[in-house]
């Protein structure tokens, strides 16, 4: 049976107010796939960056944004366990979550333990898996290390601080002053970005920091590689200084790139990655092993009560020009999320 699906569509780079209300019918389930109502969607700084046409790899114009979700199973194709009918699932998209409906790949979808909020969920999606890949796969961060995360108070910052908090791991969080005692609540020691932060680190940290996760990007990244320790990593993730830079949207991050490779070849005992979330989709069997792994150890420590969500607000899928609006406002602490205005029984 088709279904009528309400979606927001980005038509071009547009305030949030240019953002659009619109109805798509869509399919029953083909082979191997499962339509899911969704029931959360976040607002991201993918999002943010793609009404700009500023995210490095985004589709062309018009297209649904919306990175990842969480929703109930309510049919499904050929060849897919009917287990799955009516279960709670979430999933990684880079674009069409903002919608009433979806259709996707059944392998893609990571089961959502019960009892866990469906926007609660949502907040552990792209930035749990984001902040335990970084954490756990690339920076390797061990107990008793002192690890430094930019932006402290946003949703991947402040999954990243709790992961850490959670692995016994020292944590040094940059915020504004306004959000510097709810990143204290998170268990880190916060500490302004107004000012400077190279001298307010090395008070915290005289020989440097284990690990630095950096998602602002720009000339600030030198001091983000000058504040590691010997064998110390940085874990760039973004680059939000140049959000609003006129130019190539590949630019900035092609520079970045450009930098973190000279700095690996330099005999400084330190290292340097970007990360992305999509690097190694071409095998998409490894990948989506690692994507269930990953969101479900997280889903695991948010279920026990180990992990907190920061869910920053909760706005109708249709006004998602207003949950755009107050999620680059800067006075939030977390993850604004879409919910739909009929929510379904669970």
């Amino acid at each position: 049976m088709n279904i009528q699906a309400t979606q927001i569509l980005l038509p071009g780079p547009v305030d949030p107010t240019g953002l659009q209300v619109t109805h798509r019918e869509l399919p029953a389930p083909a082979d191997g796939a499962a339509m899911i109502a969704v029931e959360a969607s976040g607002v991201s700084f993918a999002e943010q960056q793609m009404r700009r046409a500023k995210y490095y790899d985004q589709p062309p114009f018009p297209f649904v944004p919306g990175y990842d979700l969480v929703g109930t199973v309510t049919a499904i194709g050929p060849g897919v366990d009917p287990a799955l009918l009516g279960r709670r699932v979430a999933a990684l998209t880079k674009i069409g979550g903002w919608s009433s409906h979806i259709v996707l790949a059944a392998a893609d979808l990571v089961p959502v333990p019960d009892g866990l909020d469906p926007a609660a969920a949502e907040t552990f999606v792209v930035n749990g898996i984001t902040a335990w890949q970084m954490l756990h796969r690339i920076a390797k961060a061990r107990t008793g290390q002192t690890i430094l995360v930019h932006g402290a108070n946003g949703g991947v910052g402040s999954t990243l601080v709790q992961l850490a908090r959670h692995a016994g791991i020292r944590v040094i969080g940059t915020a504004s002053a306004r959000h510097a005692e709810a990143v204290a609540a998170l268990g880190a020691e916060a500490i302004d970005y107004r000012g400077d932060v190279v001298a307010q680190v090395r008070a915290l940290a005289p020989g440097g920091v284990d690990a630095v996760f950096d998602h602002v990007g720009g000339p600030g990244i030198v001091d983000s590689f000058s504040l590691l320790a010997p064998h110390g990593t940085l874990v760039s993730y973004g680059t939000a200084s140049t959000k609003d830079d006129p130019g190539n949207s590949r630019l900035p991050v092609l520079a970045l790139m450009g930098r973190l490779i000279w700095w690996n070849l330099l005999p400084n005992k330190r290292n340097a990655h970007f990360f992305n979330i999509w690097a190694g989709r071409r095998n998409r069997t490894r990948f989506r092993a690692a994507m269930a792994a990953d969101l479900g150890a997280v889903f695991e420590l948010a279920a026990a009560g180990s992990l907190r969500a920061q869910v920053a607000a909760r706005i109708p899928l249709t006004e998602a020009a207003r949950a755009m609006e107050l999620a680059e406002s800067g006075t939030v602490t977390g993850k604004v999320v879409l919910v739909p205005e009929n929510p379904l029984p669970h």
